[in-house]
């Protein structure tokens, strides 16, 4: 495909090529969370020292976000994607190979880096897109991302149930290397949207917090909401593995499912947000992801309501997020690589602390600990947007 042909719209195969390989991307952070206690167990780790694991390829999305992200209006950008998506294929083998923590962090915190890969295929889509679909498209590739933070874990729980936790990563590493030559076929050459030095496109990031008063308040709350989303999920193998659940990493990982209706929210959202109820989507999912933790607590003993709780809080989570994007992109198309940037950092050190808080907190408090965290960020986050609604 020709940079001509590109101009004209975004064609559904390309989509859905790109909305495949965004959540295969970004999946690559998500498969150890059902796998926690059983790594906690071959390794001979504290819960602590197991949330490490979610933490570094957190942490390592965020540095990636910040400053590889940013080379998206700096560099052909089909080349720099098949370059990272391959990298990341490489982290997921040292994770495969890792005899010890460390260098599993260390495997873990390469693919995150990398995976990034994700955030240059979202603003990507956005300018393939012509103007009147933009938020649908962006939906559309958000659901493969959230589809594919969800079922992750299910992915895991089954690969692991059929050949061990290894076997995942190794699954996952092959997936990489087929998408990325999938992805160097499809992907149209589209040249640097701006001749910006990478000090220069570093600085422009830090630039527009300061003079766009919507980013500021947008990446607030995807930071705020994400760590919501960190909180539940960081714990959640914890609280199946124990009594009275007593679940394998099988069945934990199909709770991904349960959590994948809320990615049907995302089109539906980017659709709203192209009508112009962007303040309505996102004064919704506020409350929706506030309410939602008084089911979660009651899942300590039961079933039913949990499943309630965790369809409700990723529904919030997931429409909100493409919300937060579709508003931000419809800003300076020329900076839409730096505004995911600035975005998605966020995004990512709040899923980070939201991962720390989440094991510490089940540590010392058990399962009301982690609800009581995750109602008071809930609370926190919609305390923030009454007032910055007005800039949002």
């Amino acid at each position: 495909m020709s940079s001509q042909q590109a101009q004209t719209g975004l064609s559904l195969p390309l989509t859905l090529i790109m909305s495949t390989a965004t959540g295969l991307a970004v999946a690559s952070n998500y498969y150890a969370q059902p796998l926690l206690d059983t790594i906690a167990r071959a390794f001979a780790l504290s819960v602590n020292q197991a949330g490490l694991i979610v933490t570094a390829a957190q942490v390592g999305y965020a540095v990636g976000l910040m400053f590889l992200v940013p080379m998206g209006d700096m560099f052909e950008r089909r080349a720099l994607i098949v370059t990272m998506t391959l990298l990341t294929a490489l982290g997921l083998v040292i994770t495969a190979l890792a005899p010890t923590l460390p260098l599993m962090l260390a495997g873990i915190g390469v693919a995150g880096l990398c995976s990034v890969v994700a955030q240059l295929l979202v603003p990507l889509a956005a300018t393939l897109a012509t103007p009147e679909t933009r938020g649908k498209v962006v939906g559309t590739i958000m659901s493969g991302l959230l589809l594919g933070i969800l079922l992750a874990r299910t992915i895991a729980g089954a690969l692991a149930t059929l050949g061990g936790w290894r076997t995942v990563y190794w699954v996952a590493s092959a997936l990489m290397v087929i998408m990325a030559l999938v992805l160097w076929r499809a992907l149209p050459r589209l040249p640097p949207s701006n001749n910006l030095q990478y000090e220069q496109l570093i600085v422009s990031i830090f630039r527009l917090f300061t003079t766009t008063p919507v980013l500021r308040v947008r990446a607030l709350l995807g930071c705020l909401s994400f760590a919501n989303f960190s909180i539940l999920w960081t714990s959640m193998a914890f609280l199946l593995s124990a009594p009275p659940y007593h679940y394998s990493e099988g069945i934990i990982g199909l709770f991904g499912l349960v959590g994948a209706a809320g990615a049907l929210a995302a089109t539906r959202a980017g659709r709203l947000v192209d009508k112009g109820k962007a303040t309505v989507t996102t004064t919704v999912g506020l409350v929706l992801l506030l309410l939602s933790w008084g089911m979660i607590a009651m899942g300590a003993t039961a079933l039913l309501p949990l499943i309630v709780g965790i369809v409700v809080l990723d529904l919030a989570v997931q429409g909100l997020h493409v919300t937060n994007q579709s508003v931000i992109y419809q800003m300076m198309p020329e900076a839409r690589n730096r505004l995911t940037a600035g975005y998605m950092t966020s995004y990512f050190i709040g899923g980070a602390a939201g991962s720390l808080l989440s094991a510490a907190t089940y540590q010392v408090a058990g399962w009301a600990g982690v609800c009581y965290a995750g109602a008071a960020v809930s609370l926190l986050t919609l305390l923030i947007w009454i007032p910055g609604r007005k800039h949002g």
